[in-house]
């Protein structure tokens, strides 16, 4: 007994009792004609059967998906990752759509059923995201329940110079705070330049040589212990520099 597809074999089976039974698991969705036709024997002759209409559903999925790290730093890269199976073991095709609440962050391919989107413009906060399967010719769509990612703020550090050092008493002195991100970025605001406890003066930090600087040329004689005190901003935490002991002779 042969079994076909219009007229496309899908596979053969040996007569039991008058019965044939073949069992095949690659059927694409969609209505299939399909028939047996036996080829007869020294006995009988030959005969094909009536069309029976197959009908094929698409398979149902489910997808899932994670955000690592989580929670994260602001500017940090974030691995999306989102899983699609199939309720028959069938592995889907298709992609994967990962969105932040409504906004669209990325679309990938799955490959083997699985999808990975890497992102590093999530904004301080807290964030829902999911990763929306689109079906495809033979497997329904999909959306994964919702992941809260957390985004903090990036911790910060600052470097402090200090030129010329050692001044001389009315020289006027170059104070340069450097301010860097973790994952790097652009912080902004002010930085405090301090003599101890004492506040000598501010500087904002540009967005373009990521440094403050402060000139003074009223420090006294002596030795002077100066800290550059980055304030933060809605990005990035605060810092303090170490200690740069300017001389004044």
């Amino acid at each position: 007994m042969t079994f076909k597809l219009g007229t496309t074999t899908l596979g053969t089976a040996t007569l039991v009792g008058g019965n044939g039974t073949f069992t095949t698991s690659t059927l694409a969705a969609g209505t299939h004609s399909i028939t047996a036709v036996y080829s007869g024997d020294a006995s009988f002759l030959g005969s094909t059967s009536s069309v029976l209409a197959q009908t094929v559903n698409k398979a149902a999925t489910t997808t899932t998906s994670s955000a690592t790290p989580n929670p994260s730093q602001f500017n940090q890269t974030v691995s999306l990752k989102a899983t699609v199976k199939s309720a028959t073991g069938a592995i889907p095709t298709g992609s994967v759509t990962f969105k932040d609440g409504a906004t669209t962050l990325g679309t990938v391919n799955l490959t083997s059923g699985a999808a990975s989107l890497s992102v590093s413009s999530l904004a301080v906060g807290t964030h829902s995201i999911t990763a929306v399967y689109g079906g495809g010719a033979n497997f329904t769509a999909s959306t994964s329940p919702a992941v809260s990612h957390t985004v903090n703020k990036a911790t910060s550090s600052s470097a402090l110079t200090s030129a010329p050092n050692p001044s001389t008493h009315g020289q006027a002195v170059t104070f340069t705070a450097t301010v860097k991100g973790a994952f790097g970025g652009s912080p902004s605001g002010t930085v405090t330049f301090k003599d101890g406890t004492t506040t000598i003066g501010t500087g904002a930090v540009s967005a373009t040589t990521h440094q403050a600087q402060f000139v003074t040329s009223t420090l006294s004689v002596g030795t002077h212990n100066i800290t550059a005190v980055y304030g933060g901003d809605a990005h990035y935490l605060t810092s303090t520099s170490p200690i740069v002991k300017q001389t004044v002779k």
